[in-house]
């Protein structure tokens, strides 16, 4: 852990210029709007280490898997989220000087997100090798407004000479992945065009032939008045520029007020992408940085008001959770059921930016807490539009009748990782995608999903597990052969517990959706069966014997649910006994030696407890969570939220804030030495899931909202927004009590501490604390 960025409740503050610290901080102070965004890269040049990284939503680049040797089924390409046209530079020279803070002695430094009105500032101080000393200040921000723009103020101010101060702002399509893997540059330029203050670049992909045209406007003030600008254009391959020469006065402050628009194919015709981005750009630019500024600071007003956390008294906590938030916020708006959630949002290359089952896992919970229903009914018809690709998945590795596969990576549905233990093992991402279904359902009351498009993906997942499970003579049981669970420090291992679970309750969950869409809508189902050739009887007749006869593995005598087969074969060393200097074990250890050790990745059985709580009592929970989470090492962003809901539904309080400080501070503080190529967007959601679901004990039960409060130690009150069918409740928690505000129109009954609760509509009502409750 480091604590390199100030602690402060509103804001992530770096005080001081640390080029080893710089990529950390590029993806710390990354910005985005859902349709666009940006690392936190310096407008001017900058020679030091750095990743540069501009993304457009929905574009991608099927890059060749590099791999020495091929296997049937085996993916043909890594999907990549690609980094796209550069639209935030401004060469700076001062004199025949460029201005290149890995060049220049840096006299001051400070930059700052500000996360309640969304936008990023930067202050510096630079002295060149000849002894001119400069001042800039920087704003920009992605619009939530206008989610196809961006806009950057750029002020200098010469503070010891005067003389010539050439600017240069550029869009630079020219770029590269860093993650290519055969160094190959993803983009062709189909035109561009560069005027006195405006010019754009039209790229296209290779392969997958989206388009997206990248285009700038700008504007100079000295001492605050407008400059007819004189501009000498540039034009190079995939790039254009306008350099523009001013005389500067000791003392004056000279400004650069650059719009920007990335408009993409996917959303416009491409032979009209250079005339709607001007025409865009006309817009804004008639607006106005300030009025831009002000829209978006009105529109991330609206976003907290229904989605803000407040922790009083534990500003690094506070912190924390707000960042996760302002981050989800900015990756994923559910506008558009094309898109989904990579695991490192705008903020970095890794991991290419695809789907996993992160998003069913941790990011519907969040969405459909604080989000307009159809947010995470959008992230589920992303799954349901992608059915027919998991069935060719499935095809692929030899599954038939329509069973169905969902992939561990995606970007239109076909799977793309490249590493074999994960493509073909990782099988229970299938399960996870079922149980966002009855999640959905369970919390929304929206069975309509069921009948129009769920029961489809059940029975297809279903029909997986049919045929993915092995009939052994040997046990007389079903036995779930060669998979790796949610802990990819274990491969091929036989019975995982978690795959088995989950598959297990697949199948009963889509017999009882069966009988939920038979009885709502037997025209429906008749059609659903006739489509795909269901056999009811027959089939299900198959699922239940399976429930019936699945094998588990247990430990008696410890009373635990085995992770796998021979997981105690293994030395048992706890993670407290680890040497500081072998962790984390991945950029440490051969995987040789992971693989054969006990050390666990993130929550495996624990992950099974956590989905299926209300399945087990209170001393079993206890005794796996006693028994695995000393040997899980959390080197997984997934973790540490999961152990943090179980620790406190346990009733150590102290332990799950613990785990909530170290899952809400994970890419600030850098815990695990990996933010420097992006944050962790997806857990971030599993921050949010790790204060209302630890402290705020919100769980849904049979239609039926429920709280048991727990409050840290550490905090004087905590106090979140639930939006549920149709009502929207303020809770409030401290050492008195629990308050419950009914923010909506229509009253709602809910369980606090167990006990029904009326809250009428615009009413509040206090609930005594309960002692135990207490940290």
């Amino acid at each position: 852990m480091k604590q390199y960025f100030k602690v402060d409740e509103w804001k992530i503050i770096e005080e001081g210029f640390d080029p080893h610290y710089n990529k950390v901080a590029e993806s710390v102070f990354s910005l985005g709007n859902g349709r666009m965004g940006q690392r936190a890269n310096f407008e001017e040049a900058y020679s030091g280490e750095t990743l540069q990284g501009n993304y457009v939503a929905g574009v991608y680049y099927p890059d060749k898997t590099r791999v020495g040797w091929w296997k049937n089924g085996y993916p043909e390409y890594f999907a990549k989220v690609l980094n796209a046209a550069n639209w935030i530079g401004i060469d700076v020279w001062i004199g025949d000087e460029q201005l290149d803070l890995a060049k220049c002695e840096v006299l001051s430094f400070r930059r700052e997100l500000n996360m309640q009105e969304g936008y990023l500032k930067r202050n510096f101080t630079a002295k060149t090798a000849s002894g001119k000393e400069v001042k800039v200040e920087s704003f920009r921000f992605c619009s939530m407004v206008d989610d196809e723009c961006g806009a950057i103020k750029y002020t200098l101010i010469p503070l010891n000479f005067e003389g010539e101060i050439t600017l240069t702002p550029f869009i630079d399509g020219d770029i590269v992945n860093k993650d290519s893997n055969y160094d190959e540059k993803f983009w062709d330029e189909v035109n561009k065009a560069i005027d006195t203050d405006k010019g754009y670049v039209q790229l296209r992909t290779k392969k997958t032939g989206f388009e997206v045209a990248t285009a700038m406007k700008f504007s100079i003030e000295q001492d605050g008045k407008p400059v007819s600008v004189q501009s000498n254009p540039i034009q190079k391959e995939k790039y254009i520029a306008a350099e523009v020469k001013l005389q500067a006065k000791q003392g004056q402050c000279i400004t650069l007020t650059k719009y920007a628009a990335n408009l993409s194919s996917q959303n416009h015709p491409a032979a009209e992408l250079a005339s709607l981005s001007a025409d865009v750009l006309t817009v804004i630019a008639s607006k106005g940085f300030d009025t831009l500024l002000a829209e978006q600071a009105a529109a991330w007003a609206e976003k907290w008001k229904h989605n803000d956390i407040i922790i009083e008294g534990d500003a690094a906590a506070q912190q924390g959770i707000r960042f996760n938030i302002f981050q989800l916020n900015q990756t994923y708006t559910g506008e558009d059921d094309r898109l989904n959630i990579g695991p490192k949002g705008f903020t970095g290359e890794k991991y290419g930016g695809s789907t996993y089952w992160d998003t069913e896992a941790y990011c519907v919970p969040f969405y459909l807490a604080t989000a307009d229903q159809k947010v995470a009914r959008n992230l589920l018809l992303y799954r349901y539009k992608q059915l027919s690709k998991a069935i060719d998945n499935a095809k692929l590795l030899g599954f038939k009748d329509g069973a169905a596969l969902y992939p561990m990576v995606t970007m239109d549905g076909t799977e793309c990782h490249n590493e074999w233990e994960i493509t073909f093992e990782e099988i229970h991402r299938n399960g996870a995608i079922a149980f966002a279904i009855f999640n959905y359902v369970r919390y929304t009351g929206d069975e309509t999903y069921l009948t129009d498009y769920g029961l489809e993906v059940l029975i297809a997942i279903s029909r997986f597990w049919a045929q993915r499970i092995t009939w052994s003579a040997e046990r007389q049981q079903y036995v779930m052969l060669g998979v790796t669970g949610p802990n990819e420090y274990e491969n091929n291992v036989n019975n995982n517990w978690y795959t088995s679970t989950i598959a297990v309750w697949c199948l009963k969950y889509t017999i009882e959706a069966i009988g939920k869409v038979k009885q709502a809508n037997q025209t429906k189902y008749n059609d659903l069966v006739n489509k795909i050739s269901f056999r009811e009887e027959q089939e299900c007749e198959k699922f239940a014997d399976i429930i019936g006869k699945m094998y588990f593995a247990h430990d008696d005598k410890l009373g635990i649910f085995l992770q796998q087969d021979g997981y105690l074969d293994k030395e048992q060393i706890l993670v407290k006994d680890l040497p500081a200097t072998e962790r984390p074990l991945v950029q440490k250890w051969s995987w040789d030696r992971i693989l054969r050790s006990v050390f666990i990745k993130q929550a495996d059985v624990l992950q099974g407890l956590y989905f299926f709580e209300d399945n087990y009592d209170i001393d079993t929970i206890r005794r796996n969570y006693d028994f695995y989470e000393p040997r899980t090492v959390h080197e997984s962003s997934l973790s540490p939220c999961v152990h943090a809901i179980l620790a406190a539904k346990l009733g150590d309080v102290e332990r799950a804030y613990q785990f909530y400080l170290r899952t809400s501070r994970l890419d600030i503080d850098d815990y695990n030495n990996d933010t420097d190529d992006g944050c962790h967007i997806t857990s971030m959601a599993g921050t949010w899931m790790a204060v209302v679901e630890s402290f705020g004990g919100m769980r849904v039960k049979d239609g039926v909202l429920s709280f048991n409060p727990l409050l840290p130690a550490e905090w004087r009150a905590l106090s979140f927004q639930i939006g549920f069918r149709g009502t929207l409740l303020n809770i409030r928690i401290n050492k008195e009590g629990v308050t419950i505000k009914n923010l909506s129109d229509t009253e709602i009954t809910i369980k606090i501490y167990g006990t029904d609760t009326l809250i009428k509509s615009n009413s509040e009502k206090l609930m005594p604390v309960q002692a135990s409750t207490l940290g």
